[in-house]
């Protein structure tokens, strides 16, 4: 890493460009503490997606989205954004994604520092690339963006934090039919199925919280619909109805039911980064992934991870076709932790 970078005097006024994956975007959310402690006024440029996590990230001014697809280059449309934020005052961009695409409005909007990682490039368009020193291989994800803001060490960052009125969450659940207690259940991954636990456990741990007598909801995008389906469908006769909420919720409406939910387990995805900022009782499930690379913000949340010989392998699909890094993972062990940590928390959120 370059150790001169960000070492001037604070800009008043600081450009964030978010990157493109929900819970990347939570792990952003140290370095936007260290920028605001030292003054700087942070703003954000956003996906659609992702906008409602950094409207609800401490520290955060302003929110402009960015209509882009993944993967579209869209030149016109970021021109004119730029342009837009022509005779802003904004002095420094902070380039979170590593490719060319991210850095491109910043560039044309004129900003006079753009900072980043090397990445794609060797760093194209910034005025400060940093280069990963050669032991930061997949380095703590809230480490490496804490450091655009200059050099810093993982203890000293506080927890990724996110923020939801309590009226506004409870309103949500309320909408959607979800009155206290209920915990969330959360069984999609965007990355691919090397990261999604079996529906057979979801369907086992659904039951045992039915069984406690707490109330089931299913979060998710619509490409979880059939996996919701297949949870509610094997649930044992007679059991009560889950609540599938999957691709029928806004991110912002999801982001209040997880701030309303009493527990939440949920895979390795944006879901679970978001319910452990907002101070949920968050279990996350890792299988070919690293909690030790994207872990849950710790407020109240715990990993469970088997950590097999063949994993973490960080692919897709599993390469060997069996997975057993997530069907070896039980349903009681998740649902007892979920409990310790739902007890845990229980005399403080009563306060």
């Amino acid at each position: 890493m370059n150790p001169s970078a960000a070492s001037g005097p604070p800009a008043s006024r600081s450009l964030l460009v978010a990157p493109q994956w929900i819970g990347d975007a939570v792990m952003a959310q140290p370095l936007v503490q260290r920028l605001a402690a030292r003054g700087e006024r942070v703003h954000a440029l956003a996906l659609p997606a992702v906008a409602p996590v950094l409207r609800a990230m401490p520290g955060i001014e302003q929110v402009l989205e960015m209509p882009f697809a993944h993967g579209r280059l869209d030149l016109r449309a970021r021109l004119r954004i730029a342009q837009g934020l022509r005779g802003e005052g904004f002095a420094r961009a902070y380039v979170l994604g590593n490719n060319v695409k991210a850095r491109l409005v910043p560039w044309l909007a004129r900003i006079p520092e753009r900072i980043g990682w090397r990445g794609e490039a060797a760093g194209w368009l910034l005025t400060q690339a940093l280069q990963p020193s050669p032991t930061a291989t997949r380095q703590d994800m809230r480490l490496h963006y804490a450091l655009l803001a200059g050099d810093c060490d993982i203890a000293a960052l506080e927890q990724p934090r996110l923020q939801v009125a309590q009226r506004q969450a409870r309103a949500s659940a309320d909408h959607h039919g979800l009155r206290q207690p209920f915990i969330a259940l959360c069984p999609g991954a965007e990355y691919g199925p090397a990261k999604q636990w079996p529906a057979e456990q979801y369907t086992a741990l659904a039951a045992l919280a039915q069984t406690a007598g707490w109330r089931v909801a299913l979060l998710g995008s619509p490409r979880e619909r059939t996996m919701a389906t297949a949870i509610a469908g094997a649930l044992p006769a007679g059991a009560a109805p889950v609540s599938d909420l999957c691709g029928r919720t806004s991110m912002q409406q999801a982001i209040e039911l997880l701030a309303a939910a009493d527990g939440v387990v949920s895979n390795d995805s944006g879901l679970m980064h978001i319910a452990a900022a907002l101070g949920r009782p968050t279990v996350g499930i890792y299988g070919s992934t690293d909690p030790r690379h994207t872990p849950p913000a710790a407020h109240r949340s715990r990993a469970l991870w088997l950590h097999l010989p063949c994993s973490p392998c960080f692919a897709r699909d599993c390469p060997l076709g069996h997975r057993n890094c997530l069907r070896a993972l039980d349903a009681s062990w998740a649902w007892q932790t979920l409990r310790e940590l739902m007890q845990a928390a229980m005399p403080r959120d009563a306060a």
